[in-house]
């Protein structure tokens, strides 16, 4: 069993280390040793000792809560072999990003197309038959819609999403008829007949929750305000990295998944807490940006937060740590681009907060790996540096 935990332990570290998915994991680890070896195996393998769908069941048995155990041995590992201070966790900065789903751009069109063709497999499924599908005359309305889109005729692209609404009500109140006196069929097309009930009726300029996604209602529209991608569809996520850049880099101490799209400043109640007991070190300073203003941090640490633009309570040593607070930017960027942040495949809201936490480990430990592959090479350095001034005596 201990062997069993290390390997797929290992097995999560190297997917997010990597950038790999399951499947291509599985053929590596088939073909390179070192990923045997770092999953404790003792003697080449040329089969795999598990299962592919092993990986996601143990993702999902561990949970949030047993994975943050990764990035706490990944920081465990830094200040061991030197490439981090245990002082250096005192102060953080925190800020949220979008980690975003692997879903299509949603658009009223589409989503009520692939309500109505999930509704129609799921009758065709299980014997349910109903007096119309509308496959051929649903296919053509959505082609011509998204050509009058195009065209910028949004009079006769409206007029082709009514009639959308319209194939999806019949379809829907069909079905509703035809299962009325079965519970087992009520049961089984009660989540669908749902989400498609929610899609018809939702409007463009609704507020409050909409569904984005038939396969991943818990999807958000999240705004950040950058011009090149006004909307982000996913989960806010909230990072907190070291204040300064150790030795071995620029550390991520804790990441969480912030399920609901909370305002930035409402997150500090919750996430400050967890990254003391995470680190097992007191925040001293907490640097975050302007989005962050009126927060609700802890009674103890309200005055240990400072804002970008703060003037109040502020010496030229916080000044100057201030201008440091761009710095977890780059970390961002690094967990979107190379640790599989940009874009989550795990499913559900348990699938967001899994991906957040293995990406930051995934992080952690790539960092250990430059820092400990440079001690190898000063290591060999400093051998080398005798050798040759021994031979060069021996010369003369």
């Amino acid at each position: 069993m201990l062997r069993i935990r290390l390997e797929m332990a290992g097995l999560a570290i190297l997917k997010h280390m990597h950038d790999l998915s399951d499947e291509v994991l599985c053929e590596r680890w088939i073909e390179n040793p070192y990923y045997q070896l770092f999953c404790g195996e003792e003697f080449f393998r040329h089969a795999l000792v598990f299962d592919r769908s092993s990986l996601t069941r143990w993702r999902q048995r561990m949970g949030e809560e047993k994975l943050v155990a990764l990035i706490q041995e990944s920081l465990n590992v830094a200040t061991r072999t030197g490439a981090a201070k245990p002082a250096g966790f005192s102060k953080v900065i925190v800020d949220t990003t979008v980690q975003p789903k692997a879903v299509a751009f949603p658009t009223d069109a589409k989503l009520m197309h692939r309500a109505r063709e999930r509704l129609v497999r799921l009758a065709k499924k299980h014997g349910v038959a109903l007096r119309q599908s509308y496959e051929r005359v649903g296919k053509r309305a959505l082609i011509a819609h998204q050509r009058y889109a195009h065209a910028k005729q949004f009079k006769r692209a409206n007029r082709a999403l009514r009639t959308f609404r319209t194939y999806l009500g019949r379809v829907t109140r069909d079905i509703v008829r035809r299962i009325k006196s079965d519970a087992a069929l009520e049961e089984i097309f009660g989540l669908s007949l749902m989400l498609a009930q929610r899609v018809r009726e939702q409007r463009k300029n609704q507020r409050g929750p909409k569904v984005y996604s038939l396969h991943a209602p818990e999807v958000e529209c999240i705004g950040k305000g950058k011009a090149h991608r006004p909307y982000e569809f996913g989960v806010k996520v909230s990072i907190a990295t070291t204040l300064h850049h150790s030795k071995g880099g620029q550390f991520i101490a804790h990441a969480k998944a912030l399920p609901g799209n909370p305002y930035d400043g409402r997150t500090l109640a919750a996430v400050i807490p967890e990254i003391e007991a995470q680190i097992g070190v007191n925040l001293t300073r907490i640097i975050a940006d302007r989005g962050y203003r009126g927060h609700n941090a802890p009674p103890d640490h309200r005055f240990k937060v400072y804002i970008s633009g703060q003037k109040r309570r502020v010496t030229e040593h916080i000044k100057r740590e201030l201008r440091r607070r761009s710095a977890v930017e780059p970390v961002i960027g690094h967990a979107k681009g190379e640790h599989r942040m940009g874009r989550n495949y795990l499913a559900g809201p348990t699938g967001d907060a899994i991906n957040a936490v293995l990406a930051a480990a995934g992080y952690n430990f790539r960092l250990l790996l430059a820092w400990l592959a440079l001690l190898l090479f000063a290591f060999l350095f400093a051998m080398a540096r005798p050798a040759a001034s021994q031979n060069q005596s021996v010369a003369i």
